[in-house]
């Protein structure tokens, strides 16, 4: 009896093994959307960080056009994960944000959760969340 009790207690947490393997190879779609544009100029580009990759080069990254003051975009095949969005209206479709000589913003951004920092740049613990591997909706405003 012990013996049957060890090889169940065995496939269990083989069960359980597999399933957590599953979940980290999971992938599905986030996608990100901008409603309050302030004009139709230029296009808005789109990264998806992970923590260490944050206010670096995003792990994937898109643009998209804007129209009647509205962005949305689509990424597919985004594993599960713990990531953060920003995105920046680039008005003059030069692929950059570009800042004041005080180090400001001349171009609308935001981030994932919509928790800008007002004495600096976005922070990775207010713009981070949970991806399952399924499907993730987010609103952004600038």
């Amino acid at each position: 009896m012990r013996t049957l009790a060890i090889i169940f207690a065995l496939f269990i947490s083989g069960l359980a093994a597999k399933a957590q393997e599953t979940a980290k190879d999971s992938t599905g779609t986030i996608s990100v959307e901008i409603l309050n544009v302030t004009s139709d100029n230029g296009k808005i580009v789109y990264g998806i960080y992970t923590k260490d990759s944050f206010m670096k080069k995003p792990n994937f990254s898109k643009t998209a056009k804007i129209e009647d003051g509205k962005s949305v975009v689509t990424f597919t095949d985004i594993p599960a994960g713990e990531y953060a969005v920003i995105c920046f209206h680039d008005k003059n479709d030069n692929d950059k944000m570009d800042f004041e000589t005080n180090g400001m913003p001349q171009e609308d951004y935001g981030v994932s959760n919509n928790k800008l920092n007002p004495f600096g740049p976005p922070v990775w613990n207010d713009g981070k969340f949970n991806f399952d591997g399924d499907e993730e909706k987010i609103s952004i405003r600038f």
